[in-house]
């Protein structure tokens, strides 16, 4: 009964309410008796249907039931669906709050922490297998024992890096799943090749071809696409070269013009499957300028630790890492990128996810046989510049990749 019904049989009941609001209520109240004598019928008729039966010593298998006992029934059903879905509710609350413990216990644990670590084999994997890629990621636990890394892909040209692509991954426990890239804009990346200088076709006549394209190589259109350029403008480029460098020995090539490296292409043998028809290299294993440092390469200066709940924690450091010489230091350079392949080795189930052509094993084989040696760089600098470079006899091919408005301090 509502509450507006409620207030007017107390005005009834007081002699407060009209003459058409009287007869109002007077017709609701024969409802009301209406449907309580039907009632009363009802509940008579089930009740002498039931006495008959047991009279009879038989059970009507169709009989209906009372109404008393289906009013009962629909209400035991409805309470029963009521319970079952609160139990499923509070089952479905209490595994997500224990899975979110777990999860984070799981990810915050060890030195460093596996969040951090995962982090590490992920960002390595990219810099090792993309020339002149690297991404910085953020990684967040959620329930269920999962995590997601999410980031940037950025590029290095002139003295700016910039977002090519938004960068994914989510882990499942220890077992990651193949990132998600999309790109941005409109990315070059067709001209990310290197040529390996030992590359020789088998006969004579697919010598002279070889030749013939070395030749066009020399004299394409690369050289003419950077002419083109205006002046203020900074590039990017992929250098093949005409031998096998040390990494000291290239470095020293770039000391006193007004460019920089940035990526390093390293000889891992000539793979038949990583070599396409027109002797390109189409999945370079390499490493940047900028080594790829690892948590135990900090020399740290500061650390703190404040918890945050009860199984949160914020982590304050700082630190410094090794210096090196702008175009020196090979040893200590290679030495990083050879730990690099070893972390990635061990992680191997997460570093092949980032990059599937990585045949780890066979690359640290190769290059502790035969060392590190150097086929191919990235390079930025003005594109004035860049030009110079048709003149050197070390330079076998150019590509250029991306351009951008003047960004650049000189290096010389």
């Amino acid at each position: 009964m509502s509450e507006d019904f409620k207030r007017k049989l107390q005005d009834y009941a007081d002699g407060k309410l009209t003459n058409e609001e009287r007869e109002e209520v007077e017709r609701e109240m024969e409802k009301m008796e209406a449907y309580q004598a039907y009632l009363e019928e009802v509940v008579t008729q089930s009740d002498q249907e039931l006495s008959r039966e047991g009279e009879d010593g038989q059970t009507t298998r169709n009989r209906i039931p009372s109404l008393k006992e289906a009013v009962i029934i629909r209400r035991g059903k409805w309470k029963a669906r009521v319970m079952n879905v609160f139990t499923v509710l509070s089952v479905l609350l209490v595994l997500t709050v224990i899975s979110m413990i777990i999860t984070g216990v799981f990810y915050g644990s060890g030195t460093p922490d596996r969040m951090k670590a995962y982090r590490d084999v992920v960002e390595s994997a990219v810099a090792v297998s993309h020339p002149n890629l690297k991404v910085n990621m953020n990684g967040t636990g959620n329930a269920f024992f999962t995590m997601d890394f999410t980031g940037k892909l950025n590029k290095r040209v002139g003295d700016e890096e910039i977002a090519v692509a938004d960068f994914s991954m989510r882990f499942l426990l220890n077992l990651a799943s193949a990132p998600q890239i999309t790109w941005q804009g409109n990315i070059i990346l067709g001209n990310s090749i290197f040529y390996h200088p030992d590359y020789k076709l088998t006969n004579q006549s697919e010598q002279q071809e070889t030749n013939r394209r070395e030749e066009e190589r020399f004299n394409h259109n690369e050289w003419v696409k950077l002419e083109k350029l205006p002046e203020g403008t900074v590039a990017e480029a992929y250098l093949s070269l005409d031998r096998l460098f040390s990494t000291d020995e290239l470095l020293k090539q770039f000391e006193h013009k007004n460019m920089e490296p940035v990526w390093f292409a390293v000889d891992t043998g000539l793979d038949p499957k990583q070599v396409d028809s027109g002797g390109a290299i189409t999945n370079p294993v390499g490493f940047p300028y900028f080594p790829i440092w690892q948590s135990d390469d900090m020399t740290v200066d500061f650390y703190s630790e404040e918890k945050t709940g009860w199984f949160g924690k914020v982590v304050s450091s700082g630190g410094s890492y090794p210096s090196l010489e702008s175009y020196g230091d090979g040893e200590k350079r290679n030495g990083y990128f050879k730990k690099t392949l070893y972390m990635l080795q061990k992680n191997k189930g997460i570093s092949t996810k980032v990059a599937p052509f990585l045949e780890l094993d066979h690359t640290i084989n190769y290059v502790e046989k035969n060392g590190v040696r150097l086929y191919g760089a990235v390079i930025t600098g003005p594109v004035k510049e860049l030009l110079k470079l048709r003149e050197e006899p070390w330079v076998r091919d150019i590509r250029v990749g991306e351009v951008q408005l003047w960004n650049w301090q000189s290096r010389e």
